[in-house]
């Protein structure tokens, strides 16, 4: 593909003068149009060392109002950064809808530099692409514009723009041993980017390769891209906003709808066993235990650098508090910490649903507990029409997605369904009611939800079955027993820490 590419165009001064007129009128007037219609754009810049990305996005910030956009150099991840996911520091800095982010080399340093560098094993190359691709993806879906731009230039060129920047005291610094030795070893690190241009190249985040020889004429060709793309995709959402009225797919359908997934249903929740109990006395003697236990190995998981996500789901009043408290209570507390998800805010709305769960990923060695989780994408927002019919089915593979690429970082994820029966969560109500220190605990929300029971059962079991997997899997818990949940919950981690901590020796 680089090779290919006719690293001889130019632009004559008159011509690029020219053409750069019109299109910085009409890229500061797109700007404004994507804020206007919520529009959110990432445009990342690749390529070779020298060949001018700095450059490129001074002259490219030219045309746009500096209160709309945020440029990110991503160079060496810092320790904080190293200690989570990759794709987690991109995350942190996605741009809110209406917005551009530039980022000066990008996500894709993960399969490019570190990769060359050999600080990217081998073996995390091939998920290190499916992570990459599955974030374009998602990102593109809710409505992102990505924009790839990289800039080629040839072994020579790069060479004799190296010797000019160490010839002066002012600019030698911005020429590191790594770009030497890419320069020497040309061909292969130019194998990497073929490689990484071939496998990333997809119809919702194309790549763009600009020729940088000449720098009027690698402008006036970014210029051209960023243009185009934005209006492809401002005329997008306008036929979206006028054709809205016809829509099929904003009423909730939760509907399953083959023989085969009916079937499935019904090995789920139908099949729990809520009859299991401890008694008070039992109880006691294995929460003792267990939380021991689980205090030492909290301290493992510092010391061997493990993270671990576990996300709480179940009925409303099937038990997901008092499983956390328990689970927590003898655990240091620098250690952990609880999110509760509660509707998303406007800050929250103004981002992919997966963000604000992204942003609160535990780092290394830390445990993040989540209340209720990006599940919610598949009830209760699915349920209540808060997304359409397109988004919550395509959020299955999102999240399979995400989970994998945490998991590929090194965590431990568990997923509990706190499962109790209706009857049981009728008792529970009646009890949070009649006593004026729980009362809180209890809305009308709460009442009206029990109306849709068939259809949230039939949703979690949905759900369950499709995201269940052995790196991220659903842990079913019978809850009419309260004493039974803990104890199972809390088994369930200290298993599955033991288990990363043994794969670890070998």
């Amino acid at each position: 593909m680089l090779e290919k590419v006719d690293l001889k165009k130019k632009l004559t001064k008159e011509e690029y003068e020219e053409k750069m007129i019109q299109l910085e009128t009409k890229i500061g007037r797109l700007q404004r149009e994507c804020q206007k219609l919520k529009i959110p754009v990432m445009i990342a810049f690749e390529g070779y060392g020298a060949s001018g990305k700095g450059v490129q996005i001074g002259e490219l910030i030219q045309g746009l109002d500096p209160r709309g956009f945020q440029v990110y150099a991503v160079k060496n991840e810092t320790e904080e950064e190293k200690m989570h996911p990759f794709l987690w520091r991109f995350w942190t800095k996605m741009p809110p809808k209406g917005r551009i982010a530039i980022y000066d080399s990008s996500w894709y340093r993960k399969v490019l530099i570190d990769r060359f560098d050999g600080m990217t094993r081998p073996d995390e190359v091939e998920s290190a692409f499916r992570s990459i691709c599955s974030f374009e993806e998602q990102l593109t879906a809710d409505g992102m514009v990505i924009i790839k731009i990289f800039l080629a230039i040839d072994k020579k060129e790069q060479k004799k723009r190296f010797e000019k920047l160490l010839s002066s005291k002012e600019t030698a610094w911005r020429v590191s041993k790594g770009d030497l030795k890419r320069n020497k070893s040309f061909q292969k690190y130019q194998a990497i980017n073929e490689e990484m241009l071939l496998r990333t190249d997809t119809d919702y985040a194309p790549w763009h390769i600009v020729e940088a020889t000449d720098r009027r004429f690698a402008t006036a060709k970014i210029y051209t891209i960023v243009v185009q793309m934005l209006e492809n995709r401002i005329r997008e959402v306008r036929e979206s906003i006028e054709n809205s009225g016809n829509r099929s797919d904003e009423s909730p359908d939760i509907s399953i709808t083959t023989v085969a997934d009916k079937r499935l249903r019904e090995s789920v929740l139908t099949k729990t066993d809520l009859t299991l109990s401890y008694t008070k006395e039992e109880y006691k003697e294995k929460l003792e235990i267990l939380q021991k236990k689980l205090k030492k190995l909290h301290g493992e998981l510092y010391r061997k650098r493990i993270p671990v996500i576990l996300g709480f789901e179940g009925w409303d009043a099937g038990g997901k508090g008092g499983a956390i408290k328990r689970l927590t209570q003898k655990m240091d507390p620098r250690g952990y910490v609880v999110h509760p998800t509660a509707s998303p805010n406007d800050i929250e709305k103004s981002h992919h649903y997966l963000w604000r769960f992204w942003t609160d990923m535990p780092k290394a060695g830390h445990v993040t507990i989540f209340d209720r989780t990006w599940y919610g994408r598949v009830m209760v927002e699915r349920i209540e029409g808060f997304c359409s019919k397109k988004e919550w089915q395509r959020a299955y593979k999102e999240i399979n997605d995400m989970e994998y690429t945490l998991a590929q970082s090194g965590a431990i994820i568990l997923k509990f369904w706190m499962q109790i029966d209706k009857d049981e969560q009728e008792r529970r109500f009646k009890a949070r009611q009649d006593n004026p220190e729980k009362q809180w605990k209890i809305t009308d929300e709460d009442w009206r939800n029990r109306e849709k029971w068939d259809q949230y059962e039939e949703a979690v079991n949905e759900m369950l079955i499709r995201t269940s997997s052995p790196y991220a899997p659903w842990v079913v818990v019978e809850g009419n027993c309260k004493y039974y949940a803990r104890i199972k919950v809390l088994e369930t981690v200290i298993r599955a820490i033991e288990e990363k901590l043994e794969q670890m020796k070998k």
